[in-house]
């Protein structure tokens, strides 16, 4: 035998439920699409690890890395105007631009710091300044680590972080 149903469980409850959980569905992505973020340059922290340590001992792993920077905008150049590397304290080893760097649409550039360099440490950065003549999408920043030691290897990503924006 078929019991009733619970009044919680009809159609009548279940379609205000429904519109309410679609109009916060559509307000959610409607918000989420609109919120392209954009702006005439930044400076913006990216961490470089140049080695980790692993065990008890703090045995060192040495890493390559690579800082990677990729104008995403689809219609607008940028210009890159430091590149600067520093070390755990904060020293400045090396700057790595002589002159601006424009970088077209959709492109990148790189720099590499080789496995081989212990000179960063393993709180090592670099500084990038990037600027534009028109509001453009932000431009991913990131640093890639590698390593391989001993029939082992480590990769991992760093993205970097916002510490100055020109609107």
């Amino acid at each position: 035998m078929i019991k009733n149903i619970p009044d919680m469980y009809t159609w009548r409850y279940k379609i205000p439920c429904w519109f309410i959980l679609t109009a916060i569905l559509l307000f959610m992505t409607n918000h989420a699409l609109s919120e392209v973020k954009k702006c005439s340059g930044q400076t913006v922290y990216v961490p470089i690890y140049s080695h980790i340590y692993s065990g008890d001992r703090e045995y060192r792993f040495l890493l390559a890395a690579t800082l990677s920077i990729r104008n995403t905008d689809p219609d607008q150049p940028i210009t890159v105007t430091e590149i600067d590397y520093y070390d755990s304290e904060g020293k400045l080893l090396k700057k790595h631009l002589q002159k601006d760097l424009i970088l077209n649409p959709i492109s990148s550039t790189r720099i590499v710091i080789k496995e081989s360099d212990k000179s960063g440490g393993s709180g090592a950065n670099f500084i990038v300044k990037w600027e534009s003549k028109n509001r453009v999408t932000e431009p991913v920043i990131e640093s890639i680590m590698i390593g391989t030691q001993v029939q082992q290897g480590i990769s991992f990503t760093s993205r970097g972080q916002v510490i100055r924006e020109i609107d």
